[in-house]
């Protein structure tokens, strides 16, 4: 993967990659998108407060900004809570060059060390930190945390976007991680893609809307959550845009995944998006007329 250092709007840096032709971040600040997609939606500053150990689910680990912020906000609130993490990454590269490049020097002590450490041996214990770095296709690495009996308090769900990376947003892979995540657990992602939030939904889990950097990201959890959705939410997810990404192996390449759903899509019966977008304008033009 070839990768590309940029500056994002809050001053933190992020890579670009040519591979997936995204930034591993959002431009408009790396940093504090950690924060509000990831960070506030699973609620780490107030579990923290209420418990003296925690586990975390860190999935496309990435330059590792989603951790060191958890680590930040949990630590601050309680300096002695135990966090066990596992954290899931597919190229080492990315590890290697936010390090030659001391991206981690950004956090406060000691995460620049601990992080550093993590990153180069895959295993990192400390007072108050037990973390692991399973290297390599997360849809395999997955089945190791669920073997291991690891059931997260807060589930951090982020690879590049749906149709850059179908297979890590497959209804079976999502079924995959929603077992990992604990009954009062919390899972985030950026993502607020219909096809995704069906793929929650047929894994068992309950969904709805948080608003990180005033856009729409997805918050997930067993527990039915307080904030509903929009009439415009719901619509969207009776669409043909709802249908989810199929991967039955957890081995099938992107395109044949995004094929698959191509074709499904076809043969639907459900209102195609764009049908339902432009009938969604035209009656509020008409309520408004």
């Amino acid at each position: 993967m070839n990768l590309t250092l940029q500056t994002t709007s809050d001053g933190s840096y992020t890579f670009f990659s040519s591979e997936f032709q995204e930034p591993f971040h959002a431009l408009r600040g790396a940093r504090e998108e950690a924060q509000e997609k990831f960070i506030i939606p699973c609620a780490l500053a107030e579990k923290a407060q209420q418990q003296s150990h925690l586990k975390l689910l860190d999935i496309c680990y990435g330059l590792g900004y989603n951790t060191a912020a958890a680590l930040e906000t949990i630590w601050k609130w309680h300096p002695r809570c135990h966090v066990d993490l596992i954290a899931l990454e597919s190229d080492e590269k990315v590890l290697q060059a936010t390090i030659r490049h001391h991206l981690l020097r950004e956090w406060s002590s000691p995460l620049p060390d601990l992080l550093t450490t993590l990153a180069q041996h895959c295993d990192c214990h400390d007072s108050y930190l037990n973390a692991k770095l399973l290297i390599g296709d997360a849809r395999q690495t997955i089945q190791q945390v669920i073997q291991q009996g690891f059931i997260a308090d807060a589930i951090f769900l982020d690879p590049f976007s749906p149709p850059h990376c179908p297979q890590l947003w497959s209804l079976e892979f999502l079924g995959l991680v929603a077992h990992c995540l604990h009954p009062q657990g919390k899972l985030a992602t950026y993502s607020c893609a219909a096809a995704v939030r069906s793929a929650f939904s047929l894994a068992g889990l309950h969904y709805t809307s948080t608003m990180g950097m005033n856009r729409r990201s997805t918050v997930a959890s067993w527990e039915k959550l307080s904030l509903p959705l929009s009439p415009l939410e719901k619509e969207h997810q009776q669409t043909r845009a709802a249908i989810p990404y199929r991967d039955p192996s957890l081995q099938d390449s992107a395109e044949i995944i995004l094929q698959r759903r191509q074709q499904e899509q076809l043969s639907s019966n459900l209102e195609s998006t764009s049908q339902w977008r432009r009938r969604w304008q035209q009656k509020h033009l008409n309520q408004g007329s």
